[in-house]
């Protein structure tokens, strides 16, 4: 039985992650845009490139994660050793060097490179930690919620405090120096609140799962596994069409709100002498609506199952998706209340993921009798990373398209594309997801079937 503080540990690892990713998912186009100086296409370009290249490195560090052997486990070490470079490299992404347009080009390359890396080197050796913490997939679902109950907790207060700290930084000048260098102090606050969250996860789990066969099998065999293994292919697919759908709405947001609303005639919030932005306002909301989701999916997947509990929350949140579109800019009251209720749909879905994921491993496992759980979860990642490439390129390109200039009134063409990545692009997304999941053959009987074959060999192998 897993302990409370364990479960809260392993919640912190998540907090951490996704303290940046949604940095990155809601800021970074607009940082790079805006206060960086790059034009919109050659982001979503860079996005496209740097992040495919990120989706490959993740198997590769799945393949090393199951392969090493150390006194904190296989997948731990990585939570211990990688910390503090990847809040170093965060803040790093997030300096404007004094370089010509093709210096800064190139100096966003690598350190977004750089960065993708070491989030892939810390994030999928956690991801993997789910599936060796417990062989009982209620433990694991349970784990689940807390990993995402704790993510968009961490996300919450990323998105909430981000801009009031650039402001407070910047000493709420408009000038570009004055904003780089609030963009840049910010992130280091939140980078090093992910240095010690990461330490934490480190010090509070523990890996208990082991491979009924611990002969280390061949690289060969572990990819040829994965080929094969069907539900590993129909989740990636999922995957995709969930990340695209979470990407184009929370890089869009920003622009949403700062060139349709146009937030800066509204009165901004004040709480404790900390203003906030309507922006950070709508992205934070939708992270607690996130952690109602989450708390709704024990019990929904429970009753109805995984498979259609997924299903039916992306095909709701399509339709909801649809309707935002017609919002105007003075709908303020449904444009927050959809934002709700589509961001419950969406945080119902990850919890559920990732338990589908973890049942990936013990399919393959009973079938192939090869437990490659570090290359399982890498893989699903890599989907994850595929549709946020896919998400940001296309926000990138579509802005370019629709002819957005940077920090300037945007014309109705403009507007209108704007309004789509937050309706009709994210509807589409979640209409593919659906689709692939509904393919999905690992219902919650075959899984009990599976885990007692397991737990029955295991037995055996300890007699």
């Amino acid at each position: 039985m897993i302990k409370l503080r364990e479960k809260i540990g392993y919640g912190f690892g998540d907090m951490a992650s996704s303290m940046f990713w949604k940095l990155f998912g809601a800021y970074l186009m607009i940082f790079y845009t805006d206060v960086f100086g790059l034009p919109a296409a050659m982001v979503g370009t860079m996005f496209l490139v740097t992040r495919v290249w990120d989706s490959v490195f993740d198997p590769i560090i799945g393949i090393a994660a199951d392969r090493t052997s150390s006194r904190w486990g296989k997948f731990r070490p990585y939570l211990l050793f990688l910390a503090v470079p990847f809040g170093f490299i965060g803040v790093l992404t997030f300096y404007t060097p004094p370089f010509g347009d093709a210096g800064k080009l190139v100096y966003a390359y690598i350190t977004y490179s750089l960065m993708m890396m070491v989030y892939s080197g810390i994030n999928v050796p956690y991801a993997s930690l789910l599936g060796v913490m417990s062989p009982n997939p209620q433990e694991r679902n349970t784990l689940s919620t807390f990993r995402m109950m704790f993510a968009y907790l961490g996300s919450f207060i990323a998105l909430l405090l981000f801009m009031p700290m650039v402001n407070a930084f910047s000493g709420h000048s408009k000038e570009i120096a004055n904003q780089q260098t609030g963009w840049l102090m910010a992130v280091a606050v939140i980078a090093a609140m992910c240095i010690v969250l990461f330490l934490g996860c480190f010090a509070w789990t523990k890996e208990r799962v082991k491979p009924i066969n611990e002969q280390r099998t061949s690289l060969k065999n572990d990819i040829r596994d994965l080929f094969h293994n069907k539900p590993w292919w129909i989740l990636f697919g999922a995957g995709i069409g969930t990340l695209v759908f979470n990407s184009i709405r929370d890089g869009a947001a920003v622009y949403y709100f700062k060139y349709f609303i146009v937030e800066e005639h509204f009165h901004s919030i004040t709480l404790f002498g900390v203003s906030f932005v309507l922006s950070g306002l709508f992205l934070s909301v939708g992270q607690i609506a996130n952690i109602i989701g989450v708390i709704l999916a024990a019990p929904l997947s429970n009753r109805i199952g995984k498979k259609t509990t997924f299903a039916a929350a992306m095909l709701i949140a399509a339709v909801l998706s649809v309707i935002f579109f017609w919002f105007d800019k003075d709908d303020l009251v449904l444009i927050f209340l959809f934002q709700c209720l589509i961001s419950i749909c969406a945080g119902s879905i990850f919890p559920l993921l990732w338990s589908m994921y973890a049942d990936c491993a013990d399919y393959s496992e009973l079938n192939t009798g090869n437990r490659a759980t570090g290359l399982i979860f890498s893989a699903s990642s890599m989907s994850q990373k595929f549709g946020w490439a896919i998400g940001t390129a296309v926000t990138g390109w579509l802005l370019s398209y629709f002819g957005f200039q940077a920090n300037a009134e945007q014309s109705a063409e403009t507007i209108n594309g704007i309004k789509m990545f937050l309706s009709w692009l994210p509807a589409a997304a979640a209409c593919i997801s659906t689709l692939f999941i509904v393919c999905y053959p690992l219902g919650e009987q075959k899984m009990k079937n599976i885990i007692d074959k397991l737990n029955l060999k295991r037995t055996q192998k300890n007699d």
